[in-house]
């Protein structure tokens, strides 16, 4: 029974909609709770809607905050780009568990709908290639599979040409007097980063005087959670797959799990990792 203080309680709870906005209309429920359309009948095949949709979604986010994190960054503002870095990091975390959740699906029930797929394929993700591009990963290759969508196209070209967020910290250092070579501060940003010297000894220096350099420590670390995170989703993006479809080719074409191997070998921030052997 309900007593009359739950009751009470009750009485201040908005009931008539007809005017005011709900819940439902504020976040567009109805648009995203009717955005799921099983091509099979296939009762697991909504599970991998929805976890690619809200992976999505959450990436959507990191790219958020990222893209306030390197502006930040860049006016030599760092301390309001540690709360963003930390949240991405978080982030993250959501995203590595979601490859948990998808290994409950097993190769044989997988295959019930996986012809339903197409050429479509999580390799064609703009925003995971967004998210890399932020980090550093560049590779102008990668866009081709977005030529048939020119608005999109063209922002990707855009990003790829942009700072990333450790050409941000990089520029950083130097404007604490760190001695950066200028072939890094102005080199051309849609290509790969390569490992400098003077970017490690730069880093080297922060954290022998951690208390000087404060701030560049904190973001220092900061980058390097969001590296390993990425490096975690990365390899249980692959286990899932492997363990879900072993060594076929991929549905977009790529080599699938031999691929997602090789792309484990590219480390982002990378002097913030070889510092830790000479510290």
């Amino acid at each position: 029974m309900v007593n009359q203080d739950e009751k009470k309680l009750d009485t201040g709870i908005r009931t008539d909609f007809k005017k005011e906005m709900s819940y439902g209309d504020y976040l567009h429920l109805d648009s995203i709770l009717s955005s799921q359309h099983r091509l099979s009948d296939h009762h697991d095949e909504m599970l991998f809607i929805i976890i690619h949709q809200t992976s999505e979604l959450w990436m959507k986010l990191i790219l958020h905050e990222l893209k306030t994190a390197i502006e930040s960054i860049q006016k030599d503002e760092l301390e309001p780009s540690f709360k963003m870095l930390s949240r991405v990091s978080r982030i993250q975390q959501q995203l590595i568990q979601s490859w948990s959740v998808l290994a409950t699906l097993t190769p044989a029930e997988y295959m019930q709908f996986r012809d339903k797929l197409g050429a479509s394929s999580g390799f064609q993700s703009h925003q995971n290639r967004l998210i890399e591009f932020a980090l550093g990963q560049k590779n102008p290759q990668l866009l081709a599979v977005f030529r048939h969508q020119t608005e999109l196209a063209a922002s990707m070209e855009r990003a790829l040409k942009a700072p990333s967020i450790y050409d941000a910290a990089i520029t950083a250092l130097a404007a604490r007097g760190l001695p950066i070579d200028q072939s890094v501060l102005n080199r051309d940003f849609s290509q790969t980063y390569e490992v400098n010297e003077s970017v490690e000894k730069a880093w080297l220096m922060v954290y022998q005087n951690v208390e000087q350099y404060w701030d560049l420590y904190e973001l220092a670390e900061k980058l390097i959670d969001i590296g390993s995170q990425q490096q975690s989703w990365r390899f249980s993006h692959m286990t899932t797959v492997e363990r879900i479809i072993g060594h076929k080719t991929g549905t977009g074409g790529s080599a699938g799990v031999s691929y997602l191997k090789r792309v484990l070998d590219q480390q982002f921030f990378p002097e913030l990792w070889t510092l830790r052997t000479k510290l």
